[in-house]
């Protein structure tokens, strides 16, 4: 794939339409609704699973696709989006969808691993040579440096990315408000955001702004494969573990009648052949066995959750409200940057 295809493959892909699994011949349809970076990974999933599905009952499935920023995507479910399956960036998002009553109580406790097929962290991209010599995150506030990050109101990874900066400031023995200047000062290095995660990825290596991008694991191996030596990856010392989980959205599978076959395509996704092709993808999978034979792939790093006491940050209702809210710490510190 050129850069122009990228583009537009890209460009397409960020408008939340549907793709999946193709053809004519199939009993039902499932709907997956997750968030940007995963388009790669569920493309090729979905036709594992309809596969699997065949052998296992006869049945032809089709699996079909929406993407965009996870909170975004939430939202879309609870305005009426007919998803069978949610695999989104943020408990917090799929949580909040459960507080509408589509989702069961105590959704983490049906899947094994607290519904969490596998995890990823927030890592770097620059342009080619690193002219910035960026290595971590203390120096992303360099004179003149432009960083690419998506709008944490409506990402997942980009609230990540958000929460990334504050843990590796907290790791490195700062204070609450020595790691609130530091993400104000990072934000006013940020020419534009975008939505969700794959937007961000375009204005990076389309639209050519910016000199770091923050952004998931697997969308900066997925911007190194299609750029080639134009970009590097820097993996800074800490970072966020991210933690997408996955859900089956009860409301809209009971009512039609889908339950039985999203239940399996959830399962489907702890199997060692759907965890080799989530570690091939460039998320960690959550298969010790997979995970072990895949090590070489994921360099080491710290990574901690958000959640960890040691961050003092509280519990992800707590993070949503303090950070994220109207009026939050976030509102508060790009109004005071621009």
């Amino acid at each position: 794939m050129n850069r122009r295809q990228f583009i537009a493959t890209s460009s397409l892909a960020g408008l939340s339409a549907f793709s999946g699994c193709s053809g004519p011949d199939y009993d039902f349809e499932l709907l997956n609704v997750s968030y940007d970076p995963t388009r790669e990974l569920y493309r090729r999933m979905n036709r594992l699973f309809a596969e699997h599905y065949h052998t296992l009952t006869g049945k032809r499935v089709r699996v079909r696709q929406s993407h965009g920023g996870s909170g975004s995507q939430a939202r879309s479910v609870i305005d009426g989006i007919p998803a069978d399956v949610v695999t989104l960036a943020m408990w917090a998002d799929v949580d909040n969808i459960r507080s509408k009553k589509l989702i069961a109580n105590g959704w983490e406790e049906r899947l094994p691993d607290r519904a969490l097929p596998y995890h990823s962290t927030i890592v770097f991209v620059v342009r080619k040579g690193n002219p910035f010599g960026i290595t971590d995150w203390k120096d992303l506030l360099q004179p003149n440096l432009k960083v690419i990050t998506a709008n944490p109101k409506t990402g997942g990874g980009a609230k990540l990315n958000l929460l990334g900066a504050w843990i590796a400031m907290r790791d490195a023995g700062k204070t609450p408000e020595q790691a609130r200047d530091f993400i104000t000062e990072m934000y006013r290095r940020v020419p534009v955001l975008d939505t969700g995660a794959r937007g961000a990825t375009v204005t990076f290596a389309r639209k050519n702004i910016g000199d770091v991008h923050l952004t998931w694991e697997n969308e900066a191996w997925l911007e190194k494969r299609e750029l080639k030596d134009a970009v590097e990856i820097v993996y800074p010392k800490v970072s966020v573990r991210a933690e997408p989980h996955v859900a089956l959205v009860d409301a809209n599978a009971d009512r039609k009648g889908t339950r039985l076959a999203a239940e399996e395509y959830l399962k489907f996704l702890y199997t060692p052949t759907a965890q080799e092709l989530i570690a091939e993808t460039f998320f960690r999978p959550g298969h010790p066995e997979v995970a072990k034979k895949n090590e070489s792939r994921f360099p080491p790093i710290k990574l901690y959750r958000a959640t960890d006491p040691a961050m003092e940050l509280g519990d992800w209702t707590k993070i949503q409200t303090d950070f994220f809210s109207e009026g939050g710490i976030f509102d508060q510190i790009y109004q005071s940057g621009r």
